[in-house]
């Protein structure tokens, strides 16, 4: 895999994956953290995550123009995994209040940005080297591969760290009872029939004093998910162990030399990179400082992000020389398409997150189960590896695919037959599935890029960006299409005396699971097509003295993306189920329309 490529991705490739570890974890569980420990609404949570995965992306402009300045990437993708790992230890402290728990995740924000989009900005000055440059586009699928390998195995983590806290306090697992113990405490459940049920259930004996109950089931729920935090914590620790020691492989860059600025004096750029730092910092305190007072409204929210994306964009074309400004205005405009992208692509730790909670079956089959558990799906994973091997032209490679095959097959086979006729499944699994699909598919479309480039038939990356916007409307219409009849949210709540009455989803309204796992794998195939294509085409394009500031660029762009994700858990309540649906199909055959008008200008920046 890496044999015509310099080591140094091997480094990016494995210090990636702990950082990709803790972003998943929290992906799979932020959201149901924040419900099951302090009881806020979708809205509510959906708010706070939104400006976290802001915070996440934003910050990364912040982090390109350190590093940019500087020319010490190196250094600050250091500093980046540091400020991370403490920022995972106070999440991993039980009991913290609402706006500790704020501070925590405003730490984590900071260190993705000083690390995420720099490593990137290192990758490709990689292969700025003449000797690589021919396999940029490939690098960037196998670095984006290395990403998800981390993150497939977080929410199995998560939700194991989670069952085992809850085993240890003498409970089961169920999704739906947080919210249920929150509403019971306040006075607000409708059904306490169904609580008593589900408490009996879950606890194993008939319990007596539900308001006991209700209070320790929430500590223990939000208690396991903190210890999933130290988790990601610990694997921050390996991270930072191997870039480290192996960072010597990565380009440690020169200072830009004066020719090379010819057309804007270098006492102006630094002055005006120095207040546009200033600025961004200023700003993003500010933001934080109202979220922890909870005072920042929605649509005053999203103006501060979208006017700190224009503020970026007009700063951007006012230092750049006139030869960099065609390339500086293509990457704009590419941006404003990841911003609908991330907007619908990211719901998956959001509203899909809820879908999977509320909507999905809470029980499945023998067959089904192996998805959901680890060793289970490993296995099945390597059968499938072996059947792959086995129609492979090299004898050595067809029998030891052959041996997996039957190995694997057969532990597979195993166990199923070991699991119950009904076996309960947690929602926070679903997350797997994304960067499951990642790894398996990278390969297989790296090589539909090299059969059709051989064929000189390979779509450009502005190209491939535009076709991933369509496949991505193809995963929210598989959603829609599930969604179809089922009882929405706003449905089940209503006023009586001046006070909403909750209702949890009924099992009527529950559909397999197979219906989210193919939308996840649409919207996997989407972002291979876009994501790292995308992260090439900036390495590409971006001029040299702008190369972290432009990654930060992207990574600003997918922050104002996160910002609308807001949308969705603020019209889950809203609207029909099938109506959300609708609204991010609609964003992304919009972008894709808009991408494809402006192909040739794309395309001919990358010359």
């Amino acid at each position: 895999m890496f044999k015509q490529h310099p080591k140094g991705l091997f480094v990016a490739f494995f210090s990636n994956m702990g950082e990709r570890f803790g972003f998943y974890t929290m992906m799979a569980i932020l959201v149901l953290f924040l419900q099951a420990k302090y009881g806020l609404s979708e809205e509510d949570a959906g708010t706070t995550y939104s400006w976290f995965y802001f915070g996440i992306y934003a910050l990364a402009l912040v982090g390109g123009i350190l590093a940019d300045a500087s020319r010490r990437y190196k250094t600050v993708i250091l500093a980046g995994i540091i400020i991370m790992f403490s920022g995972y230890i106070v999440m991993a402290i039980p009991g913290n209040p609402l706006a500790i728990t704020i501070a925590g995740l405003s730490i984590i924000a900071l260190g993705n940005g000083l690390f995420k989009g720099n490593l990137q900005a290192v990758v490709g000055q990689l292969y700025d080297d003449p000797k690589y440059s021919k396999v940029r586009d490939s690098a960037f699928m196998i670095f984006y591969m290395g990403i998800n390998i981390g993150a497939f195995f977080a929410p199995f983590v998560a939700t194991g760290m989670r069952n085992w806290f809850l085993k240890t306090q003498g409970f089961l697992h169920d999704g739906s009872l947080p919210a249920m113990c929150h509403a019971f405490q306040k006075g607000t459940l409708q059904d306490v029939s169904k609580f008593q049920e589900l408490a009996d259930k879950v606890s194993g004996t008939q319990v007596t004093d539900l308001a006991t109950f209700a209070q320790h089931y929430i500590d223990a729920f939000a208690k396991g998910y903190n210890y999933a935090f130290g988790i990601a914590a610990g694997a921050m620790v390996l991270s930072m162990l191997v870039y480290i020691i192996f960072n010597k492989h990565l380009p440690t860059v020169e200072k830009i030399k004066s020719e090379e600025n010819a057309g804007k004096p270098k006492a102006t750029t630094n002055i005006t990179s120095f207040l546009l730092g200033g600025g961004l910092m200023v700003t993003t305190s500010v933001i934080f400082y109202f979220l922890l007072r909870n005072t920042v409204k929605d649509a005053a929210a999203l103006g501060a992000a979208v006017g700190l994306f224009i503020g970026f964009i007009a700063i951007m074309l006012q230092i750049s020389t006139k030869a960099e400004r065609p390339r500086v205005s293509s990457l704009i405009l590419v941006f404003f398409v990841v911003i609908f992208f991330w907007m619908s692509f990211h719901q998956n730790g959001l509203t899909l997150t809820f879908f999977a909670r509320d909507y999905t079956v809470k029980e499945v089959g023998p067959f089904t189960n192996i998805f959901f558990n680890l060793e289970s799906i490993l296995a099945f994973i390597g059968a499938v590896a072996g059947l792959v091997l086995v129609f492979r032209k090299n004898t050595t490679q067809r029998l030891i695919g052959g041996a997996m095959f039957l190995v694997l097959g057969g532990l597979t086979y195993y166990f199923i037959t070991k699991n119950n006729a009904s076996n309960p499944i947690a929602p926070e699994v679903f997350q797997s599935f994304n960067p499951l699909f990642i790894v398996a598919l990278t390969f297989p479309v790296m090589g539909v890029f090299a059969w059709l480039n051989k064929k000189e038939m390979e779509p450009s990356a502005p190209k491939k960006i535009g076709i991933g916007m369509i496949i991505a409307a193809i995963g929210f219409l598989v959603i829609l299409i599930a969604s179809i009849g089922l009882v929405s949210p706003h449905e089940l709540q209503y006023v009586q005396d001046g006070v909403t009455k909750y209702n949890p989803v009924p099992d009527s309204s529950r559909v397999v699971p197979y219906w989210l796992i193919s939308s996840y794998l649409i919207l996997t195939i989407a972002e291979l097509f876009l994501s790292p294509m995308g992260l090439s085409f900036v390495s590409k394009v971006a001029p040299p003295r702008f190369q972290g500031l432009m990654q930060g660029g992207w990574l600003l762009a997918t922050a104002v993306g996160n910002k609308f994700l807001f949308i969705g858990s603020k019209f889950w309540g809203n609207l029909d189920l099938w109506q959300l649906w609708a609204i991010f199909i609609t964003c992304c055959l919009l972008s894709a329309l808009f991408i494809f008008s402006i192909m040739k200008r794309l395309e001919n920046a990358t010359k």
